[in-house]
């Protein structure tokens, strides 16, 4: 009976060694994992450390950076097209800054070609011109560079009634929308800093803006009126809305959707204007997404 239940134990035994050894050797005989598939990688040429407004860019400022082929832009300069880019790029202009491992994309610098910065950011056709301002005249400092002010001339004219009587004062508006290059001969803000109190500013006119500009500096005196930033973002949402009206229906891609999104432009537009006169600016940037959502809405159809 004894021996029975000893045989039984070893036979259960061994047959567990057996299994385990079974086991451990299809462990060791598993399927090899799959390839990892290559990652196609490419060069590309970046801020090495930011780089500020209006800095000339040298060889130190720049480095190549690998990038998977597949996010790299194709208007990030790559090193195998372009293998001499850091010397081809030094000397440039930044026109806009950089952060340190930012892609530098051309459009963003300008080769001066010994011309100074101003010169070398103005846009074709357009001229620098500079007048005197004070805090009285420049909106107490708060204007900085890339505000866009109006021109206002203030002349006092004899008053053509009474001899001895008391001049009247004119002003008016003589340019609108105008861009501030600088004020003094800081054309970024400094350090951060939401007011600048100069005795000059530069003004980005046409040529026969800067003419009237002229004139006006001898007849009375000049001040600036600061301009709000949602007037530019006014023009420039119309102008894209006006554009992808025109593209759906020369497209003929104009449908019950492009007609329901031109109504929600139109409307959160004026909602917009109304809010705007009521000085109620967290319900500005409400109808500034209603009236995004209006564009989305009609540039579906075009790019389905």
């Amino acid at each position: 009976m004894y021996t029975a239940r000893i045989g039984v134990l070893i036979l259960a035994l061994s047959a567990g060694g057996v299994a385990a050894y079974l086991a451990r050797g299809s462990d060791n005989t598993s399927a090899p994992p799959e390839p990892v598939a290559q990652l196609q990688t490419v060069d590309v040429l970046v801020a090495k450390s930011d780089i500020g407004l209006g800095q000339s860019v040298n060889t130190e400022n720049l480095q190549w950076q690998t990038w998977p082929a597949a996010t790299a832009s194709n208007h990030f300069i790559r090193r195998n097209e372009r293998p001499e880019a850091t010397k081809e790029v030094a000397g440039s202009i930044a026109r806009a800054p950089f952060l340190a491992g930012e892609p530098i994309r051309e459009p963003k610098l300008v080769k001066a070609n010994g011309s100074g910065f101003m010169a070398a950011i103005l846009p074709t056709g357009m001229r620098a011109i500079s007048t005197e301002i004070s805090p009285e005249t420049g909106a107490g400092g708060f204007i900085l560079p890339n505000d866009r002010v109006d021109v206002i001339l203030s002349k006092r004219d004899k008053n053509p009634d009474k001899s001895g009587a008391t001049d009247l004062v004119n002003s008016e508006i003589i340019l609108t929308n105008v861009r501030v290059l600088a004020i003094d001969q800081a054309p970024k803000e400094k350090d951060g800093q939401n007011v600048v109190v100069g005795k000059t500013v530069t003004l980005e006119l046409k040529p026969e803006q800067a003419e009237t500009l002229a004139r006006a500096r001898q007849t009375g005196t000049l001040a600036l009126a600061l301009r709000s930033i949602a007037d530019l973002n006014m023009v420039e949402n119309m102008v894209l809305f006006t554009a992808l009206v025109l593209i759906a229906t020369i497209a003929g891609k104009a449908n019950a959707m492009t007609a329901m999104g031109a109504l929600i432009f139109f409307w959160a537009r004026l909602v917009y204007a109304l809010i705007f006169l009521l000085g109620i600016a967290w319900l500005r940037t409400v109808a500034w997404a209603v009236s995004v959502v209006g564009m989305v809405m009609i540039a579906i159809p075009i790019f389905p």
